[in-house]
């Protein structure tokens, strides 16, 4: 329902893998609601992001990085990115200001170019270059004519941050609240947990495991008196000598990620957790649309 003057709409945040997407989204809402590595393609879902103003709302989603997919998993990540583009007020597009607009940038542009919604172009880690190169990058960017403005941020320390979010205020329309006041994303808390789980293995495991990783948080429970909640979740991996690796001699490597997990989850939860998890083995599981499906990877 439309309630006189009030302000609302949906911004998409598209760019390459690993250009802070994520980071910036949790900077825009204030707490950490995305996982953030400096793994490509940390992001698989579409994440939603909410922030509430007085009078206003703005809803963000976060996407996985575009790239050209390799296998199931790839496809779908590919279909969620596309399929933001559209249908919201405007498409925030990320570049990585130590990085420039490179060959895939503009694949990304090209695609974009026949997207209906508004474009801003949003450099990000401005922090990390030289006034000439962001000056470079800025004008690479209006020369394609696809932005209404170009704007520069530092997703990790909040420079630029509130320039933009003023921006994006102009873009709001006559609209609903979507969603409550005190609700900062739509993710499920299953869902939050098992992704918390995710980003410590990408944190800490060698650069041939983690992008075969899936977990599944197959059980939640508080137990009587709310003091201490039992969290059961499997993880998954695609061979053998990986399931090695995320056991670790003597199991040290699974435990340190449970504790690291821990922590997060603890924080989103606001109780003490007992974190138990599995590793079982499921090979080629990116390229199965069960296992897909079963690990929150549906169709589009």
């Amino acid at each position: 329902m439309i309630r006189e003057g009030y302000k609302s709409g949906f911004f998409s945040i598209i760019g390459c893998p690993n250009v802070g997407k994520s980071t910036l989204l949790n900077t825009l809402i204030g707490q950490k609601i995305a996982i953030v590595t400096d793994r490509a393609q940390t992001t698989r879902n579409r994440i939603t992001g909410v922030l509430t103003g007085k009078g206003w709302q703005m809803v963000f989603l976060d996407t996985p990085g575009m790239t050209r997919p390799k296998n199931k998993l790839g496809e779908y990540m590919q279909k969620v990115a596309e399929s933001a583009s559209d249908d919201t007020e405007a498409v925030l597009f990320l570049v990585d200001a130590t990085q420039g607009v490179r060959e895939r940038d503009r694949e990304i542009l090209e695609r974009l170019s026949s997207a209906r919604s508004k474009k801003i172009g949003v450099i990000n880690k401005s922090d990390a270059a030289s006034a000439l190169v962001m000056r470079e990058i800025r004008e690479t960017l209006e020369e394609t004519g696809l932005f209404e403005t170009v704007l520069s941020v530092s997703a990790k320390n909040g420079d630029g941050v509130d320039r933009l979010l003023e921006t994006l205020k102009g873009y709001l329309s006559d609209g609903p609240q979507y969603f409550p006041d005190d609700m900062v994303t739509d993710q499920p808390e299953r869902v939050i947990v098992a992704e918390m789980i995710r980003e410590k293995t990408l944190l800490l495991l060698r650069e041939e495991v983690p992008h075969g990783i899936g977990v599944s948080v197959d059980k939640m429970e508080l137990r009587e008196g709310g003091e201490l909640m039992d969290v059961w979740a499997t993880v998954y991996c695609e061979r053998e000598s990986h399931k090695g690796i995320l056991i670790g001699r003597g199991g040290k490597m699974l435990k340190r990620i449970g504790m690291e997990a821990r922590k997060d989850v603890e924080w989103l939860l606001g109780v003490r957790v007992n974190l138990q998890l599995w590793i079982k083995v499921k090979e080629d599981w990116r390229n199965r649309q069960q296992m897909l499906s079963e690990l929150g990877y549906r169709d589009v």
